[in-house]
């Protein structure tokens, strides 16, 4: 094989408006962000297996031994700290800028956002339906994306859900899981909240492979960082009565934080189905610690 047609320049190759090759410069910086994340990822890891190894498991108590396995939080002193920061962070930014948002504009109009930010996803969705063996939905993912782009406005409007093409939400963190890898510690990243070493590779992996960061991340970071700003607001915004619920009931936010995050993505993960065919899974039923009511007399 010729030097033009190495792995690692079919790799880095995509074709450019005009149809000619994309530039070295273009290469490059797609080379310098690849190695960022991927730096990025190693420290995040090695921290993790640092302060694991530092960790104790209480060897004395076989029940609160169990229990330290099943929450699987080895670095929960870490992450309280991290999500106390967070919590920082969506109190005086997130939370007031999704509570203008929901304030000033209808509910037809925040579902029309939803619908094109989930259309945005699709090609990842896709590659990821495909890695798992799901062709059905892989064809689902397609026709959606076809019928919602063009009648539905750019995905503003979801079409496709009445036609009968259902949305479904995929990730590699959700590949990997189906491939038998298992999920690793409990993890609170800054800012970008609950995960843990499976998902976080998940989401670098689903970062190189959505197309919006090939054809316009290396020469405008303003796309991508304007995308998940708005991202994150309509995250905020869907998740807003359940955050609201712990907030004012929880006895411990931190952990109906965690609990919650694993019971959405082990639902993503099987799909939404009750069976646990594709891994070992917790159930379906919200576990999140709630304080008990007050009574009044």
């Amino acid at each position: 094989m010729s030097p033009r047609y190495s792995v690692r320049n079919i790799f880095f190759t995509i074709f450019s408006g005009n149809g000619c090759f994309c530039t070295m410069q273009w290469k490059e910086k797609m080379v310098v962000r690849i190695s960022k994340q991927f730096k990025s990822l190693v420290v995040l890891l090695c921290a993790v297996i640092l302060f694991a190894g530092c960790s104790t498991v209480p060897k004395n108590d076989p029940e609160a031994a169990a229990e330290f396995k099943k929450i699987n939080d080895p670095v929960e002193n870490v992450n309280r700290v991290i999500f106390g920061v967070n919590q920082a962070f969506d109190k005086v930014i997130l939370k007031p800028v999704t509570f203008a948002y929901r304030s000033l504009t209808p509910d037809f109009f925040r579902k029309g956002v939803s619908n094109f930010l989930h259309n945005l996803k699709s090609p990842v969705i896709l590659v990821n339906d495909i890695l798992q063996g799901e062709i059905g939905r892989a064809g689902d993912t397609v026709a959606r994306f076809v019928i919602n782009s063009t009648v539905g406005i750019f995905g503003l409007v979801d079409v496709a859900e009445n036609l009968g093409f259902e949305q479904h939400n995929e990730d590699f963190g959700q590949t990997l899981a189906v491939w038998g890898f298992g999920e690793g510690p409990y993890l609170m990243l800054p800012i970008l909240g609950p995960s843990n070493p499976r998902d976080a590779i998940g989401r670098v992996v689903d970062f190189f492979v959505d197309p919006i960061n090939w054809w316009v991340a290396p020469d405008d970071n303003r796309i991508p960082i304007i995308r998940t700003a708005v991202s994150a607001i309509d995250l905020r915004d869907r998740l807003w009565d359940n955050l609201e619920e712990i907030d004012k009931n929880s006895i411990d936010p931190y952990a109906s934080y965690r609990s919650m995050y694993r019971q959405r993505r082990n639902n993503e993960i099987r799909n939404g189905s009750n069976s646990q065919s594709k891994a070992d899974l917790v159930p379906t039923k919200p576990t999140y610690e709630l304080a008990e009511p007050s009574l009044t007399e």
